[in-house]
């Protein structure tokens, strides 16, 4: 039923009762009417069937407390019969109701329309729809595992990814072949089902008969149980940007699902896995890296030669008095950062301790112990 029906129409003169009629006087009017146009008791009678067709109509209002006072208050703001429709053939036919209203509404969409829209299950405008709309495709997932040198540099990686796409079986339709889907008699093929909020305002949501395609699939394609979305598989080279962490959500956009009715593909999301490296370690931009030197190095200091990853090896000075676990920075030689620039490579000082000494080296070490007159390092242990 249109809105210009029920604006336009008086239930109380279609069940001859006034606007004060109490609920047992509107029955009563209604039961009567029914009794003597009855399709029943008049075969072939078309005026009859109308007739308890538009009692019918005026007592499914009229009888609901919630929606007579909701039809009251509507045909009170547009003075009750006195509002009429514009005529076909006039200069204001192409002017529907909604936009005699917009600008009282805001320009926004909704206005009157949705005012209205509780007393018959959905406001004109939805109830108009017959097609859906552009729905955006899903998002796939996928794995991809990289080395570490892979991962700090960059890489281009071939996925495999199982996504939906329109059923080849039925074309997307869902239904079994030589069958189409009907609109969806709940939403009248909107997708979306007006709920009551209270007053004279309506909310909208998915409609749960169809879950919002605005169509139902009587006989189901077999392939694909009525969804209208087939299983394929896709193999595509994708670009993984430099500086990437093992667990990281790499997301590639429009490189998902299809989209249905136009509508944009959904995103491709790749989680990396990226495998140890046997030298080094990672702290964000930084590379971390363990390298040994012997008590002699780190006492007396010295230059070393320490590996960069995938470059040149570089000269690294240690420091005289050098203790075990000292960090020492290496700039530039870590991971690259977005906007271009490189982390540093953090060397770990490890002072190895020979296991073995021959009575020589004892007798060196005893010497070097006695010349160097060290303070005890446990004398703070006990104040």
């Amino acid at each position: 039923m249109s809105t210009k029906d029920w604006i336009e129409k008086d239930y109380y003169k279609v069940l001859g009762v006034s606007k004060s009629a109490s609920a047992e006087e509107i029955r009563k009017a209604f039961r009567k009417i029914a009794s003597e146009n009855h399709p029943d008791r008049n075969p072939g009678d078309k005026k009859a069937e109308a007739r308890f067709k538009e009692a019918s109509e005026a007592n499914s209002v009229l009888s609901n407390p919630d929606k007579r006072k909701e039809y009251d208050e509507a045909r009170s703001l547009f003075g009750g019969a006195g509002f009429r429709f514009p005529k076909p053939g006039t200069h204001q036919q192409a002017t529907g109701f909604e936009d005699l209203f917009r600008n009282a509404s805001g320009g926004a969409a909704g206005g009157f329309g949705d005012i209205f829209g509780n007393l018959f299950g959905g406001s004109p405008t939805t109830r108009r729809a017959t097609t859906r709309g552009p729905r955006r495709g899903a998002d796939v997932e996928a794995r991809a595992t990289l080395s570490f040198e892979q991962a700090v540099e960059g890489t281009t990686v071939s996925l495999r990814t199982v996504s939906d796409r329109p059923c080849p079986s039925c074309r997307g339709t869902g239904a079994k072949a030589g069958t189409l889907p009907k609109v969806c008699p709940t939403c009248e093929g909107s997708g979306m089902k007006s709920s009551d909020a209270g007053g004279v305002f309506s909310l909208s949501e998915p409609c749960p008969d169809c879950l919002g395609r605005g169509l139902i699939v009587e006989e189901a394609c077999p392939d694909c149980d009525g969804s209208g979305r087939g299983k394929s598989t896709n193999t595509m080279q994708v670009r993984i940007p430099a500086g990437v962490q093992d667990g990281q959500r790499v997301r590639i956009k429009g490189k998902g699902a299809a989209g249905e009715n136009g509508g944009a593909p959904g995103d491709l999301y790749v989680e990396v896995s990226v495998t140890p490296h046997k030298l080094f370690g990672r702290s964000g931009a930084n590379l971390t890296l363990d390298v040994p030197v012997t008590i002699g190095e780190a006492s007396l200091g010295a230059d070393i030669t320490v590996p960069t990853l995938g470059g040149a090896n570089v000269k690294l000075r240690i420091p005289p008095g050098t203790p075990n676990g000292r960090t020492l920075r290496v700039r530039g030689k870590g991971v690259r950062k977005p906007d271009g620039s490189y982390g540093d490579l953090l060397v770990t000082v490890k002072v190895q301790v020979p296991e073995d000494l021959s009575e020589e080296a004892k007798e060196a070490l005893k010497a070097f112990t006695e010349a160097s007159h060290q303070a005890n390092p446990r004398a703070d242990l006990f104040g």
